[in-house]
């Protein structure tokens, strides 16, 4: 099985507010360094359906931002999935900055909706990790046993908080809720160092590949080192939809010893490169449906058929 990690879909750039223009500036400049991406950017829900084909699963992620006056917001995320309850999954955005109204949002997204899981970018949304508002929005995602995916969200412009996207801040949220499944974005780029070390020190720490292959030696020396460190098996496959294709994210995975074809330097076994592609991240992080149980779609979809 496939799962795609990290995809966003919106409606418009103006869904995105303070990270409109960033993300224009990315989708102009990343075709050009992946190559392989021959169309404009396109976050469309018809694109990411077309171009998730070879994808069993996708997880779709919402956002939420005060700081930043944006929002996907998780209403159209779970209009989405539930067309396609069979190969698609929502994850909520929430901003914990607004500590009732995220607890809110965190009870409609699971009652309402039938998330299993939520999101949120401490940089984007500007509060630390173990802020207190914080903390107790990652307590009741514990209890209700809901991974946390968190976005590193470094490269929304200048407004962005990188002081608070540093992995190494998240050690105290795993050491306090030790039961929590914690998702880091990106391998917590810029900072991957830190990332790897997080996840040998904490058995519910994951992190995803997304985005690392538009640059394709820093993906490298990332994948060689959480090889290395003997990480490699909590690394789970994400594309970095709108900005990357699956099959291009795939693709460039499984080239990323090209870059040392011929060189002493060290390679990554591909099966260790193929796990990270088939891993059963729904399984890891206890997303996985019942056997014998069919997804159920969300009560959104009833009330727009009635």
């Amino acid at each position: 099985m496939i799962v795609d990690c990290h995809a966003r879909v919106w409606e418009s750039l103006e869904q995105l507010g303070g990270l409109a223009a960033a993300v224009q500036e990315k989708g102009q400049r990343l075709p050009a360094l992946a190559k392989t991406e021959k169309r404009p950017l396109d976050a469309s829900t018809t694109w990411h359906r077309q171009s998730g084909k070879m994808i069993d699963r996708s997880l779709v992620l919402g956002f939420k931002s005060r700081y930043l006056n944006a929002e996907i917001p998780n209403a159209f995320v779970a209009e989405y999935v539930s067309r396609f309850p069979d190969q698609l999954l929502g994850v909520a955005g929430i901003d914990p900055t607004h500590l009732s109204e995220a607890l809110d949002d965190l009870a409609a997204a699971r009652e309402q909706f039938g998330f299993r899981a939520i999101t949120v970018s401490p940089a984007a949304q500007d509060f630390h990790p173990s802020d207190s508002r914080a903390m107790q929005v990652f307590a009741e995602a514990a209890r209700l046993k809901m991974p946390v995916f968190i976005d590193q969200g470094v490269a929304v412009g200048a407004a962005a908080r990188m002081e608070f996207a540093r992995p190494v801040l998240l050690d105290e949220v795993a050491r306090e809720l030790p039961d929590l499944h914690l998702v880091i974005a990106h391998l917590g780029y810029p900072w991957i160092e830190e990332c790897i070390v997080l996840l040998s020190k904490h058995p519910t720490i994951y992190a995803d590949v997304s985005s690392l292959f538009h640059r394709p030696w820093h993906a490298y020396n990332a994948i060689v080192s959480a090889y290395q460190y003997g990480v490699a098996d909590k690394l789970l496959f994400g594309s970095d939809f709108p900005f990357s294709t699956p099959a291009s994210a795939i693709e460039s995975l499984y080239r990323v010893n090209q870059l040392v074809t011929g060189t002493n330097l060290p390679t990554v076994p591909r099966p260790y490169l193929a796990g990270i592609v088939e891993r059963d991240a729904l399984g890891l992080l206890g997303l996985a449906p019942p056997a014998g149980s069919a997804a159920k779609p969300s009560k959104l979809l009833d009330s727009a058929e009635s």
